[in-house]
Parts: C-alpha cells; structure tokens; sequence
C-alpha cells in the first residue's frame, strides 16, 4: 500500500511514471534503471528512487526495476486498472474532439454517451457514443452507469450543469468550461487551458529559471 503522506508532485508525477512503464513494457524491457526512467520523463535519478520509494520496495540492486511490477501497481494506484465509463457534457469542437479520441480506451476510460442542448446534435452517434439532451442526463447516467463527466460548456452553464449532476450519483468531473469549480460532494479537477499557456510563457520569458 502506499505512503498515505506522499507528496502532491510525486501524485501528478504518477501518470508520467505509468505511461513511462507502459511504454518499456510494449517494447519488451523487463527491467530498467532509474537513470532509464529519469531520462524518459525528464526527472533525475535520485527523484524517480525518492518517488518511488513512496509505493514500495521495487528496485532490485544490479537489475533495477520490474517494469511490468511497477506498472501494474501504478495502474492500481491510480485506478486505471480497471475500465471506467465517462459522459462528455457539451458537443462543441472541443467535445466532440474528445468523444472521438482514440486513446482513452487503452488508457481505461470508455465514454459512453455526449449531452448538449442542441436539438440538432440529439442522436448523433461518434465513435459509438450517442448524444442525448441535457434534459435526459440524470436518466442516461443511471442507465449507462456512468463514472465520470467531463464538462466543455461555456462557463455560463456550469452552475446549471452542475446542479444536474449533483442529483445523479456522480463522484468525479474533469472541467474544461473554463471557470473554477469546486463541490463538497463531487470531486473535480479543473483544467484552464490558458492557464497552462500562461505557465508555458513564463518559462518562455524567464528562460534561466529551472
């Protein structure tokens, strides 16, 4: 079981560690070095063993670490072990993009079914995910068993999005409707795109900061 103290940057770093491992076990590497996996993720060798660390005993002196030990057990962390069913709330540009990614599949997320407003959006179908009216959504989510919506409406609606969601048994929401979200029932990860292009310049303008 892992360190119930880990730190937050060890936590977000656990996706790259994943796919890192991913990776090294689809091209057959049965075990690798912390020098291996620092170069791959673009940590240094002491972070990846301190990170690692947290999670368990893995290394193996003179061999390094069992790449498929360590991915399974990441994967176990993280829940991606097993599959969970996502809703897309809002089939803009950026909903639909995401309704038709093909990479969430292998990744452990299947999305389910889209919702908007739109009558003339109502039944379209992408990628095997059908789109229904908002005014469907605490039925659809029922029925399909859903885990997860992900919200791409504009940011006027999020209130009202929200509302709707709370009356559903929905645990978590992964938000792109560009307005800070936080529920005391509903977990949510907000993401600001243009924060991140905001971070991305600051690093661009201040280039001697590391």
């Amino acid at each position: 079981m892992p360190n119930n103290r880990i730190p937050l940057p060890t936590v977000n770093r656990l996706s790259l560690y994943l796919k890192c491992f991913s990776e090294l076990a689809s091209s057959g590497t049965e075990y690798a070095s912390s020098d291996q996996i620092a170069r791959s993720i673009g940590l240094n060798p002491a972070q990846v063993r301190k990170d690692l660390a947290y999670f368990g005993k893995f290394g193996r002196r003179g061999f390094g670490y069992h790449v498929e030990q360590l991915k399974e057990h990441i994967s176990k962390i993280l829940g991606t072990h097993k599959q969970w069913r996502l809703a897309v709330v809002g089939t803009g540009n950026l909903g639909r993009a995401l309704l038709m990614y093909p990479g969430f599949q292998a990744r452990g997320f299947k999305i389910i079914a889209g919702f908007d407003v739109d009558p003339a959006k109502v039944g379209w179908e992408l990628d095997g995910a059908r789109i229904y009216h908002m005014d469907e959504i605490e039925k659809v989510i029922k029925k399909e068993k859903i885990d997860i919506v992900v919200i791409t409406t504009p940011k006027d609606s999020l209130d009202a999005v929200m509302a709707r969601l709370k009356e559903t048994d929905i645990k978590g929401v992964l938000n792109f409707a560009g307005k800070h979200l936080k529920d005391e029932k509903i977990i949510v990860r907000n993401v600001d795109v243009a924060l991140e292009l905001e971070q991305l310049t600051f690093f661009l303008t201040n280039k001697n900061i590391e």
